[in-house]
C-alpha cells in the first residue's frame, strides 16, 4: 500500500471530491470526483482501497456502467485479471443486446448489454463512480442475473449513503470506499 502512505501525506481521499451546488438542477449537489480521478496518487489509492476486497475471490469480469464505471471498473478489472463488461445506454453497443427499462428519481432509462456478455455461474463484480439512490445498479444486476451470472459485489468509489441505494440492492453487497452522509 505504498499509495496509501503517499495520499495519507497530501491529505484524506475526500478532499479530492469537490460539491457543485444546484447541478444538475436546483437543490441537488453534485459531488465532483473528476479532481480525484485527474491527481494520480489519489486515483492510486482509490483503486487499490476497491481491489483489495477482491484479490482473492476469483472474479471473472467487472461490469462498468456507463459512462464513469468505465473509468473505475477498467483499472479494477486489469489489477484483478478480469474482463471488463460495458453496459451502456441504448444504440452503443454494436452486436445484440439483452435490455432493460427502468425508473430513476428523476425520470427513466434503459440499460443495454451484449447477449453474449455472460454466461451462467460467472463471478462478476459491478462497478461505478457514485451510488446513489441505487436504480441504475439495481438494473445492471438485473441484466447480469438474467445471464445466470453471479454478482459477487457491486463496487462504488462514492455513497450518498443519505439516499439509501444501497437498501436497493440488498441482498447483494456494497463495497463503497467513501461515504457521504449529506
Amino acid at each position: 500500500m505504498e499509495n496509501l502512505k503517499a495520499i495519507n501525506s497530501i491529505g484524506k481521499l475526500k478532499d479530492f471530491v469537490r460539491e457543485i451546488k444546484d447541478f444538475p438542477k436546483k437543490g441537488i449537489n453534485f459531488k465532483d470526483i473528476t479532481p480525484l480521478l485527474a491527481d494520480p496518487k489519489a486515483f492510486a489509492f482509490a483503486i487499490d482501497g476497491l481491489v483489495n476486497r477482491y484479490l482473492s475471490q476469483k472474479i471473472g469480469y467487472v461490469v462498468c456502467i456507463e459512462a464513469r464505471g468505465f473509468v473505475i471498473g477498467a483499472p479494477l478489472a486489469y489489477r484483478l485479471g478480469a474482463g471488463v463488461i460495458m453496459v451502456r445506454k441504448p444504440g452503443k453497443l454494436p452486436y445484440e443486446c439483452s435490455s432493460l427499462s427502468y425508473d430513476l428519481e428523476y425520470g427513466s432509462a434503459t440499460l443495454e448489454i451484449h447477449k453474449d456478455a455472460l454466461k451462467k455461474d460467472d463471478r462478476v463484480i459491478i462497478a461505478d463512480d457514485v451510488l446513489a439512490t441505487g436504480g441504475t445498479a439495481l438494473a445492471a444486476i438485473n441484466l447480469i442475473e438474467g445471464f445466470g451470472a453471479k454478482v459477487i459485489d457491486a463496487a462504488f468509489l462514492a455513497e450518498l449513503s443519505f439516499l439509501n441505494g444501497a437498501d436497493k440492492l440488498k441482498p447483494h453487497k456494497v463495497n463503497s470506499l467513501l461515504k457521504f452522509d449529506y
